[in-house]
């Protein structure tokens, strides 16, 4: 019996796309059938126009060899036959050979893909003689040629197969493997052994790249050292009292908007002067501890933030110590060669991070994340399901795409601070070197280099900050179509008095109260 393991079982993850000297099958039989399935579905669509003529009353009737000539169009019929014969007969093949071995995922959704493309071809090949057949017997003669879609499909599957070639030298591919029980995977120790040989393929992957979630909890683990200032008893009681602060300015969050719905219900229902008068107090208080107005924080947050400066300095203090004892354990021909400016720009640029991302990671990320969960099952209770599901929506979407295009815009980032510290690297150096440049007269070559620095910089920046504004554009989108949803449908109750409306008022206050610490997500997460 076979069973269906894992999506790339033992063969590896999608990624990354190139390892072991090789493209990964994993990532190639998943791409590859992919773009060909696009490829036939967008050939059929494009045919589709192209209906069925009906032939005009008297015209003759042709013999099936009529037209194109019949040996080369039997000849592509019966390699189209086989495009789509062949993966499933693999795939059968793979089956009767594994012998109890899991079967990845993969390779079922590449059968069927490619298997689905082939007769995407093949139903085009079919379509196209009977079409040329029909102009003939309607007594039109042209050149009879290949739509462009089939041609394209073709020459992609084509390329395709001679693309797996570069893989020749790659040990993840059959051709590289002893025997057959080897190609099909069929025992347990080469499962073993390729999930061996995975396993240091996805460690060289951390190593390289820094951002898998494995080596996100590593960046944690480390950075949770920092967190809670071992060996200071003083300071570990602030951290507990920082954190006691944090779950505080969540209820804040909370009562605030639910009081400022209590004034308008009471304005609007002319309540008794006491009722009122205490009401506006106690909102008056609890704004003054959550905080408001442009830029400003409340009486919380500044106490907590002020308590928290001795930890931050904590951390500072023990990341520093650390680079710079790790740059005198450096070897004398590394100093030799120094850049000193790329160096200390690095340092610099480091130990801010560490400390900014500590105060982000537990003052903004976790609390907004826990906001938004008290959000949703607030008005999911309180007021409607539907304003929970909008509130849900909304924010799943905005964490979405800020993610998304976070992740394609950090790679203009990370350019521009390198280039930055090749500026910074070739100023410095320069000028600690002042007497062998006047020594040589290089003044001028000095500052050209430097101005072409520069130029790289800004380029690079302007791609950064171009990606960042439409980063924000689409937080806003966003932002625009969540308040405008629950508005109108908060606006709704109202007008059939099934809320009041100083839950109307409620609702547009918490939802930007929400919307307003995401604004610097795409930061953070950076």
């Amino acid at each position: 019996m076979v069973t269906v393991g894992n999506y790339c079982e033992a063969e590896g993850p999608v990624g990354p796309a190139w390892t072991q000297d090789g493209l990964s099958p994993c990532f190639f039989f998943t791409l590859v059938p992919s773009m060909l399935m696009a490829l036939g579905a967008l050939a059929l669509v494009l045919a589709f126009p192209c209906r069925r003529r009906e032939r005009p009353a008297g015209a003759d009737s042709v013999s099936w060899g009529a037209g194109p000539r019949v040996f080369p169009y039997v000849l592509q019929l019966l390699l189209a036959t086989l495009q789509v014969a062949l993966p499933l007969a693999g795939l059968a093949g793979r089956v009767g050979t594994a012998q109890g071995a899991p079967l990845p995922s993969y390779l079922l959704l590449a059968s069927v893909l490619e298997s689905l493309a082939g007769a995407c071809g093949l139903w085009l090949l079919v379509v196209e003689r009977s079409q040329a057949r029909q102009r003939l017997a309607m007594g039109i003669w042209i050149k009879f040629r290949h739509s462009p879609g089939l041609l394209l499909l073709w020459t992609v599957a084509f390329a395709a197969e001679n693309l797996a070639l570069v893989s020749w030298n790659s040990p993840q591919w059959w051709w590289a493997r002893a025997d057959l029980g080897q190609q099909v995977r069929d025992s347990g120790e080469e499962q073993a052994s390729a999930g061996r040989v995975w396993e240091k393929a996805l460690h060289v992957r951390s190593t390289a790249q820094q951002s898998t979630w494995q080596d996100f909890g590593r960046k944690l683990r480390l950075l949770s050292g920092y967190l809670w200032p071992r060996g200071s008893p003083a300071l570990q009681l602030v951290v507990l009292i920082c954190l006691g602060l944090m779950g505080l300015e969540r209820a804040l969050n909370v009562l605030v908007p639910i009081f400022y719905r209590n004034i308008v219900n009471l304005l609007t229902e002319k309540a008794p002067w006491s009722s009122l008068a205490w009401t506006v107090t106690s909102y008056v208080f609890l704004k003054f501890l959550q905080g408001g107005g442009t830029g400003s924080t409340g009486f919380v947050s500044n106490l907590r933030t002020f308590l928290w400066i001795r930890v931050q300095q904590f951390t500072s203090q023990q990341v520093e110590l650390r680079i710079f004892s790790h740059l005198h354990e450096l070897s004398l021909r590394w100093h030799l060669g120094r850049r000193t400016g790329e160096v200390l720009r690095i340092a610099d640029r480091g130990t801010s991070s560490v400390t900014g991302l500590l105060s982000y990671l537990v003052f903004n990320i976790i609390p907004t994340l826990a906001d938004i969960i008290i959000g949703i099952i607030y008005f999911s209770m309180f007021f409607n399901a539907w304003f929970g599901l909008i509130v849900f929506l909304c924010m799943s979407l905005y964490l979405a795409l800020t993610i998304v295009v976070t992740e394609w815009r950090t790679k203009f980032r990370r350019a521009m601070n390198t280039q930055e510290n090749a500026a910074r690297a070739r100023a410095v150096d320069s000028l600690l070197n002042f007497e062998t440049v006047k020594y040589y007269n290089a003044e001028g070559y000095e500052v050209e280099r430097y101005r072409e620095a520069i130029i790289k910089f800004q380029g690079l920046e302007w791609k950064s900050s171009a990606s960042l504004v439409l980063l924000n554009q689409t937080q806003n989108l966003v932002i625009g179509l969540g308040l405008l949803a629950g508005s109108l449908l908060c606006a709704y109750f109202v007008s059939e008095q099934k809320l009041q409306v100083g839950d109307f008022v409620l609702f547009g206050t918490y939802i930007i109260q929400l919307y307003m610490p995401l604004n610097w997500f795409g930061t953070y997460y950076r």
